[in-house]
């Protein structure tokens, strides 16, 4: 398949004042697409060419959207899709060109169809980065997930095989707990989310065991963000 990638620069000033403590001045996404291509210049353009099967993105089609900036601004009505496996938030221009977000540390918020995204600070393998994930439960301690997705390479044609193109497939989602200011962090085990609780592990280990608390499933998982929230 064929696939355009657009990076822009977005320059905007940081603010590190939260949702409540700020008005957002609104604006139209036709602002938003003339604003950035006013201080971005040209374009940075890179061609991809491949067959790839299967879909890198959340959402295939984009869905019109609010983004929410650290410049205390909100633009509407952005065509929005998120993809996946680059982790980008992508968006459509008025002249249809396909751009992605690419300095993401602005933005507070996106929001389109049913999600609400963020761009956090997440512990991988001991190191600290940062990606997009999507909210699941919100308060003291939120819950989040990020969906995940593997690329399967081609293979050669091989005696009584024909060769295979290259396939995008989806994985399980994982499941990550922040509690602020803290980075998120992957929720694996039971004994792994005892740890992500210091304050209130007891409290944690009797709910969960009393509740038979599973930590592959989402509405056990709010359950218990739930009732540390409550705490």
């Amino acid at each position: 398949m064929k696939r355009y990638f657009f990076t822009f620069l977005l320059l905007l000033s940081i603010s590190t004042l939260s949702f409540s403590q700020v008005s957002y001045e609104i604006r139209q996404a036709l602002d938003f697409f003339r604003t950035n291509q006013m201080v971005s210049g040209d374009y940075a353009k890179m061609l991809e060419e491949s067959n790839i099967e299967g879909s890198p993105f959340l959402n295939e089609e984009f869905i019109k959207g609010t983004i929410y900036t650290t410049a205390h601004q909100k633009y509407v009505d952005v065509p929005l899709r998120y993809n996946i496996f680059n982790d980008l938030i992508e968006f459509k221009s008025e002249e249809n060109k396909i751009l992605a977000i690419a300095t993401p540390e602005i933005v507070d918020k996106i929001e389109f169809g049913n999600f609400q995204v963020f761009y956090l600070p997440f512990t991988n393998v001991k190191k600290v980065r940062k990606g997009f994930f999507i909210l699941i439960e919100q308060g003291n301690a939120s819950l989040y997930y990020k969906p995940q997705i593997f690329l399967k390479k081609a293979t050669e044609a091989v005696p009584f095989q024909e060769p295979q193109p290259a396939k995008f497939i989806r994985q399980v989602d994982a499941y990550y707990l922040r509690i602020e200011p803290t980075e998120a962090k992957l929720i694996g085990n039971r004994k792994d989310l005892f740890k992500l609780f210091p304050d209130r592990k007891e409290e944690i280990a009797t709910f969960v065991k009393r509740n038979k608390i599973k930590t592959n499933k989402v509405e056990d998982l709010r359950k218990l963000l739930q009732f540390y929230n409550s705490l």
